[in-house]
């Protein structure tokens, strides 16, 4: 067994999982977590259910990143030992444990990679993803479901679950609109990365002469915000319609006015929930959505002016083609931001979206 190069691969791992606890800066976290608990023992504190959750949620996060960093840094402490004992015993049979063991090193080091990445203000904070099929009716509504399928093996992969808000069924097929929740850890974090215009090539089913067809479809990722202090909405500039909901959903549905259209009239972006039993909820719902947008549209804002003032010549297309994918004449997924690619489309189509993510995230961050 080659002790030295062992060794050698366990101090890479060992500087990769200090580097991120560098970026994940554990002293910074240390005092915010002091004054989160400070806030946990304040009189009255759980009378406002909100605050106290969110509150929670961060607690939770933090303490989630000081263990995962504790138990990285005990295991390759761990192994190292393992090391000297096979070495100093000359015990060939420990070779194949030592390097099983350094593998899961490596995967858990470049998870714990990857949270250090989010240091974003709502990178924690679960997403809410709008799916819209393009122009090309049912071609581009059945891509549209397409994507949406991948989003929720995505979720299923990455343990995460998901709660529709709305959808709009297509004429034929597929999908017109889908507005749906993924919740856990860091899922805005990882899903901003898909936000954007996706391209389809393949030779469509709803073709009889077997033509090849491009579709597009569009995705909005927003961080789910309850409220946010620096975002103010002013009860007048709010446009509130109701009416009654459409598509499946139960016995309700077509005999109330349970659905809801929230129109934020300073910047014109609109929400609208159906999918919950009351009006109540649904203007909640609808509500939590406008705060997204708002908090969305202030980002894309604030990292323009940033490339702005860095003198970036590429400007920012929010609303652009991101990635395409390409089921004929070959089989591709590539990236158009990073080059990242794979031929593996069913893959791709399967929820396998990682390397893209992580690409995009290490890149964007660089």
């Amino acid at each position: 067994m080659d002790f030295y190069g062992e060794r050698q691969r366990l101090e890479t791992i060992s500087a990769s999982v200090e580097t991120s606890a560098e970026a994940l800066n554990l002293t910074k976290l240390e005092s915010e977590l002091d004054e989160l608990e400070k806030k946990r023992n304040e009189e009255g504190f759980w009378t406002d259910v909100e605050k106290a959750r969110t509150v929670n949620m961060r607690v939770a996060a933090i303490e989630r990143k000081k263990e995962a960093v504790s138990k990285l840094r005990k295991k390759v402490s761990d192994v190292a030992e393992l090391i000297d004992m096979a070495e100093g015993e000359n015990d060939e049979a420990l070779e194949q444990e030592i390097t099983q063991l350094e593998n899961e090193l490596e995967r858990e080091a470049e998870e714990l990679f990857l949270e250090s990445l989010m240091s974003g203000k709502y990178d924690a904070a679960n997403a809410i993803l709008t799916l819209h099929a393009g122009a090309g009716g049912t071609e581009a509504q059945d891509w549209a479901e397409m994507l949406y399928r991948m989003y929720r093996r995505y979720a299923e992969r990455k343990g995460y679950s998901v709660e529709v808000n709305d959808y709009q069924e297509g004429d034929e097929a597929g999908i017109k609109s889908v507005t749906f929740t993924i919740k856990g850890d860091n899922a805005y974090g990882f899903l901003k990365a898909e936000k954007g215009v996706h391209r389809l090539v393949r030779i469509s089913p709803f073709d009889a002469n077997k033509r090849r067809h491009t579709s597009f479809a569009s995705l909005e990722v927003m961080p789910e915000i309850d409220s946010d202090e620096d975002i103010k909405i002013n009860p007048e500039d709010l446009k509130i319609d109701t009416c009654r909901s459409s598509g499946a959903g139960g016995q309700h549905v077509n005999k109330t006015e349970s659905a809801v259209r929230i129109t934020h009239i300073p910047t014109g972006i609109v929400t609208w929930c159906q999918n919950e039993r009351s009006q109540v909820q649904n203007k909640e719902t609808a509500m939590r959505m406008l705060y997204s947008k708002l908090v969305e549209l202030k980002e894309r804002e604030q990292m323009e002016e940033v490339l702005r003032l860095k003198g970036e010549i590429k400007k920012i297309e929010w609303g652009s083609q991101i990635r395409s994918y390409v089921f004929c004449p070959y089989t591709m997924v590539k990236d158009h931001r990073t080059g990242y690619e794979t031929s593996d489309v069913n893959g791709v189509m399967d929820g396998d979206i990682e390397g893209f993510i992580y690409d995009y995230l290490v890149k964007a961050n660089s």
